[in-house]
């Protein structure tokens, strides 16, 4: 008998586990997957701490969430400051005096703020229809040329002028010379690679992988299940199936010790296949003979691919409510982390609302 079953070793469900065990309960961790950590899983390969599932910077501006995480990992003092490849020409991410300086020959925030006004105005969009007319009244016909438009089709699969306006409600420009893509107050990435945090978060847990939810739940006895995989498929889609937007990774190891020279660049034109490649020793300044680097492919989710982005347009968020009501009657089930809630999570956020949900439990 177990007081609760917890249906995904990722970070809600590893954090709620610690928690409970922390006030005397009993918990059993279950995970498809034959590793714990969910899309934070890191491998080593050559030496170097892989993302298997894509970047993972932690940033938070939370401080009894960066206290919590500091329990389980130190940190070193990462800074992501992406970069974006449009044809021959480069750009620092997020948009900002250097964006700016080298797209146009400017430098000053005046001369900046009035090249994009003018664009902006040239266009005379008052009441954006989609995404791209949303976009262009944000930033201006050149930074969405360069840096929106390819990168958001290659990541919905589809053209920017077929997207609702609201999947882009803001584009960030900043009028410095800042290349931080966080604003956050702390950020890094944890020493030794996120793995480690999990079998800390986990110590002392009963944890079972390779194991699926389906196969078990008539075998195990607790008085609460917190789940947190995907809603839709909890109730076995009776309400129709929520939309997600997947990712499939080629990874390799190369024969040299710096490929590109940044953790992570973005390729924003529609010709190149990938969104972004990402060289994974830059996290944790490796200095390994060797590297290894990902290119990241959107693609569309099917039955038996990762779910990683949920499609959060009207149909689906309307779906999304439908099984919300759904699970008011089974008030013996907490729906935890991106799957279970159906939204997009950092990882502060994904702690703080376990962190949340088990003081609400106690």
């Amino acid at each position: 008998m177990y007081d609760y079953l917890i249906v995904g070793a990722g970070l809600f469900g590893a954090v709620f586990a610690r928690e409970m065990t922390d006030r005397g309960k009993k918990c059993l961790v279950i995970d498809k997957r034959p590793h714990i950590g969910g899309n934070c899983y890191t491998e080593r390969v050559e030496g170097i701490n892989v993302h298997k599932y894509g970047a993972h910077i932690f940033h938070t501006s939370d401080e009894e969430v960066w206290a919590y995480i500091n329990r389980f990992a130190q940190f070193n003092n990462f800074v992501n400051s992406p970069v974006a490849v449009y044809g021959d020409e480069l750009y620092n991410l997020p948009f900002n005096m250097n964006t700016f300086s080298r797209m146009w020959g400017i430098k000053t925030p005046a001369e900046a703020k009035e090249k994009i006004a003018a664009q902006i105005a040239q266009l005379g969009i008052s009441e954006p229809k989609n995404l791209e007319e949303q976009a262009l009244s944000l930033v201006g016909t050149d930074v969405y040329e360069k840096l929106v438009k390819g990168y958001t089709e290659k990541q919905w699969g589809r053209p920017c002028n077929e997207l609702p306006s609201f999947i882009i409600r803001r584009l960030p420009l900043r009028f410095t010379y800042d290349n931080n893509y966080f604003s956050d107050r702390y950020q890094g990435i944890p020493v030794g690679g996120y793995t480690a945090i999990f079998e800390r978060l986990l110590d002392g847990i009963e944890v079972r992988l390779n194991t699926e939810y389906a196969d078990i739940k008539h075998e195990i006895s607790a008085a609460k299940t917190v789940y947190c995989g995907c809603i839709d498929e909890f109730f076995g889609y009776a309400l129709g199936e929520l939309q997600y937007r997947s990712v499939r990774f080629e990874s390799e190891v190369l024969d040299t010790d710096n490929y590109q020279g940044n953790a992570v660049v973005n390729y924003t034109a529609a010709d190149v296949p990938y969104t972004r490649i990402i060289e994974h020793k830059h996290f944790e300044f490796g200095t390994q003979p060797k590297t290894v680097i990902s290119r990241e492919y959107s693609a569309e989710w099917q039955r038996g691919t990762e779910p990683y982005y949920p499609v959060n347009d009207e149909r689906n968020s309307a779906l999304y409510g439908q099984y919300t009501e759904l699970a008011k009657s089974r008030p013996d089930v907490i729906f935890g982390g991106r799957l279970g809630q159906y939204r997009y999570y950092d990882m502060d956020k994904v702690i703080r609302a376990a962190l949340d949900t088990a003081r609400a439990e106690i």
